[in-house]
C-alpha cells in the first residue's frame, strides 16, 4: 500500500506536536505539513493536496466544521482536490457539534481520545474512500434523528443532513431496502456485530450476513462503516 499523505490542522501546540511526531514515526505515513488555524489550513490543503487532512474542530479563526464546509465548496470547483478527504478530530461529542460536522460533509469523525493505532486505521480507511465514524458519534446522530422525527423540530437541520449527499437518495429510491434490512442497518449503525444482530432479531448469523451483503450492494458501500455513514446522511435510520 502506498504512503498516506497527511496534513494536520490543530491549534493546540502539545496535541499538534504529539500527533505529528507519532505520524512521522510511521513508515506508511508521509507527513506533508501542519497549520494552527483554518485560514492557513485551507491554503495548505490546496497547496499540498494530501490524501487526508486531519482537522481539529476547535480552531481559533473558524471551527473545523466551517473549514470543512469551505473546503467542500472549493473541492466542487477544483478537480485537483477531488481525492482529498477530511477527518474531523474532536473532543466535542455534543449533538450540536456532531450534527454540524456531519452535515458539513466531513469524510471521517474521530474523538481525540482515540488510540493512535485506531487513528492510523481511520487514516487508511479514509484514504481508501470509505468513512470512519466513532460509534458514540453515530449513536448521537441516531438519537437526534429520532427526537426530530417525534417532535417535528429542527426540520431545516434534518434536511441539511439528508441533502449533504443527494446521490444517496437516488440509491435508496432505485434500490429500496426491505423492512428487515432497515432493522439490520440501524443495528449496524449502532455498532452491533453480526452475532448481536442475530440475537436481537431472532435470526441466524448466516441470515444476518445475507442481509448485510444486500445492504452493502444496495447502498454501493464497500464496508459496514461506509454503509452506516450513508444511512445516516440519507436519513434511512431516522
Amino acid at each position: 500500500m502506498s504512503n498516506i499523505k497527511v496534513i494536520l490542522i490543530e491549534d493546540h501546540d502539545l496535541t499538534r506536536v504529539g500527533i505529528r511526531t507519532a505520524l512521522e514515526q510511521r513508515g506508511e505515513v508521509e507527513f506533508l505539513g501542519e497549520a494552527v488555524n483554518a485560514k492557513d489550513g485551507l491554503a495548505l490543503i490546496k497547496e499540498k493536496q494530501p490524501d487526508v487532512a486531519i482537522v481539529d474542530i476547535g480552531l481559533p479563526d473558524m471551527d473545523g466544521v466551517e473549514l470543512t464546509s469551505h473546503f467542500k465548496q472549493a473541492q466542487a470547483e477544483n478537480q485537483a482536490l477531488q481525492s482529498v478527504k477530511i477527518l474531523i478530530l474532536t473532543l466535542q461529542d455534543s449533538e450540536e457539534y456532531v450534527l454540524a460536522a456531519f452535515a458539513a460533509g466531513a469524510d471521517s469523525y474521530c474523538m481525540k481520545d482515540i488510540s493512535f493505532d485506531y487513528l492510523l486505521e481511520a487514516l487508511r480507511v479514509t484514504k481508501e474512500g470509505s468513512s470512519w465514524i466513532d460509534p458514540a458519534i453515530a449513536k448521537i446522530v441516531i438519537s437526534k434523528a429520532k427526537t426530530i422525527s417525534s417532535d417535528g423540530e429542527d426540520a431545516s437541520q434534518t434536511r441539511q443532513i439528508s441533502a449533504s449527499e443527494p446521490e444517496y437518495d437516488q440509491l435508496v429510491e432505485a434500490y429500496p431496502l426491505t423492512e428487515r434490512e432497515l432493522e439490520v442497518l440501524q443495528l449496524i449503525v449502532e455498532g452491533a456485530s453480526n452475532a448481536d444482530i442475530a440475537e436481537k432479531l431472532y435470526i441466524t448469523v448466516g441470515t444476518v450476513k445475507t442481509h448485510v451483503r444486500n445492504i452493502l450492494n444496495k447502498l454501493c458501500a464497500d464496508d459496514r462503516t461506509q454503509a452506516a455513514v450513508r444511512a445516516l446522511r440519507s436519513g434511512l435510520v431516522g
